[in-house]
């Protein structure tokens, strides 16, 4: 199935639509857009637009509040917990990354616990926001059972993302945004659309055993075994029982149960580097050691050693310019009234 390339502000503007007709108030729509399309553009097309559809039968089910009223509640100089009022995901991790930003500048650190929110996409979005401030950024969320733990065979923690961003002063941020599964679900749900075959190990079928089809993944396998497992629990942890809300098991499934709201909790963090260092000394030794990276000797079949999110920063540059590619069939979906 063949792709069509759309222009950043083209795709923007067909999922705000989709959103607003669902009935969500249009800045909210906006800003679930733009993190959309921010993960389009970077190249993870399992975080995009290709979750429109899902949101919108979510909406329209009852399992996400389409008019929420956030409140906050400081619990402590640097700490505070974000209600979300079973929101979209994107708009309560967002404006609860802007909290922990602001508490930072002002106290040097701020952490945010978000209870009763919804998915929120591709966590890269959020430490970006604070990176974007010379702020470090930190997110990470829980999601639902997907994954086996190592050495089992049934799922028990979801792909449970970590996100991290550090400014530097000429260069890029640093954006190292990952799942602890070996890969994100959406990647199973992106091949099934375009009906390619995975990896081996990526996903085990209903019986526990490693499978190359999508159609067959039942549940996916921990990045670097023990380890994965090991930071998976640590972001339900944080993500989950810290905030008072549900971990792995007795988490609300992202598909079927569409009319359950989905009280998935988030955690974010940022810290203001001057609060420990001269803040110029940091950005500029943050460049030095990016450009050192660049500089030293790559591998056999590679051109340069580059750091994280670096491709993904690249894909963007491109992507802007030259338009972004999406399946048919998603692009189909997003053009219908």
């Amino acid at each position: 199935m063949a792709d069509v390339i759309v222009s950043y502000e083209e795709l923007k503007n067909l999922v705000v639509k989709k959103l607003s007709n669902a009935g969500i108030p249009n800045e909210h729509a906006g800003i679930v857009a733009d993190v959309l399309v921010h993960a389009n553009l970077r190249g993870v097309n399992s975080h995009g637009v290709l979750r429109t559809e899902h949101y919108v039968k979510r909406i329209n089910e009852g399992g996400i509040n389409p008019n929420p009223k956030f409140t906050v509640k400081e619990t402590g100089p640097s700490a505070a917990i974000f209600d979300g009022d079973d929101g979209m995901g994107h708009v309560v991790a967002k404006e609860a990354m802007e909290y922990a930003i602001n508490m930072a500048k002002k106290n040097g650190v701020g952490m945010v616990g978000v209870i009763n929110s919804s998915h929120c996409g591709a966590l890269s979005y959020y430490v970006q926001q604070a990176a974007q401030e010379n702020i470090i950024g930190i997110a990470m969320t829980h999601t639902d059972k997907v994954v086996v733990p190592f050495g089992g065979a049934k799922p028990f923690f979801g792909t449970n993302p970590i996100a991290f961003g550090f400014p530097a002063k000429e260069n890029k941020p640093i954006i190292l945004d990952m799942a602890t599964s070996n890969v994100a679900f959406g990647k199973i749900l992106h091949a099934r659309e375009v009906g390619q075959s995975i990896p081996a190990d990526w996903g085990v079928d209903e019986d526990g055993k490693p499978t190359t089809d999508p159609e067959k993944v039942s549940a996916l396998l921990p990045f670097a075994g023990p380890k994965g497992y090991g930071l998976a629990m640590v972001v339900d942890i944080f993500s989950g029982i810290l905030v008072g809300a549900a971990f792995g098991p007795h988490i609300t499934p992202m598909y079927g149960e569409y009319n359950k709201m989905r009280k998935l909790g988030h955690f974010v963090a940022a810290i203001n580097p001057a609060v420990f260092t001269n803040l110029e000394s940091f950005l500029s030794n943050m460049d030095q050691m990016i450009n050192e990276i660049h500089a030293s000797q790559p591998a056999e079949g590679f051109t340069r050693v580059m750091v994280p999110g670096e491709p993904e920063q690249r894909n963007e540059e491109e992507r802007l310019k030259n338009g972004i590619p999406i399946p048919e069939s998603i692009y189909n979906y997003l053009i219908q009234n």
